[in-house]
């Protein structure tokens, strides 16, 4: 049995490792070295309570796969809009865990009142497509050979899903800290 809830400093390492074989040995991220469990919860630190970081956990207590958001652009009109992230350990990989941690993302981002998700996906990814795909992103996109690693050109395709209908004039987002984890 998975359970999600909000990620903790604490989790910080256990992030770090499951992030860094992406970055050192994949192209599911362009960074090219891993930050380490400081470097992570220095990005948890700066979502400044609004930007929701969540972690599926095994009954085991181990961290399986974890999803953020961040802001998506810097200007303020993007303000109602975020970028998601997810990755999934190895271990953990295809039992459901990112689907779990990803989903109940979507759903806290909902109740915060952000209207659009972003999803950024280095291609070719058949899994992440399918993952983002499950939970209602749609393809919106594709930047052709933006990313050189490992030698090669790399394509990165964006991924949509809509959270709430747009108002006018928009409603500001809530804070994660005010509404918490969301399960769908």
């Amino acid at each position: 049995m998975t359970r999600v809830r909000a990620a903790t400093p604490a989790d910080a390492e256990a992030i770090a490792a499951i992030y860094a074989p992406h970055v050192l040995a994949g192209i599911a991220s362009f960074e090219t070295e891993a930050p380490d469990a400081d470097g992570i919860a220095a990005r948890m630190a700066a979502s400044d309570g609004l930007y929701p970081w969540l972690v599926a956990i095994a009954d085991s207590g181990e961290v399986m796969a974890y999803a953020y958001a961040t802001r998506f652009r810097d200007r303020a009109a993007y303000r109602f809009v975020v970028e998601t992230t997810v990755y999934v350990a190895d271990a953990a990989q295809r039992r459901g865990a990112g689907r779990l941690v990803y989903a109940a993302l979507i759903e806290t981002l909902r109740a915060q009142g952000f209207t659009q998700a972003i999803g950024a996906i280095a291609l070719p990814n058949v899994g992440s497509v399918a993952l983002h795909e499950a939970i209602g992103f749609r393809a919106a996109g594709m930047y052709h050979a933006v990313g050189y690693k490992f030698g090669r050109w790399i394509d990165v395709g964006y991924w949509q899903c809509a959270l709430n209908a747009p108002a006018v004039p928009p409603v500001e987002p809530r804070p994660f800290v005010e509404v918490g984890v969301v399960r769908g």
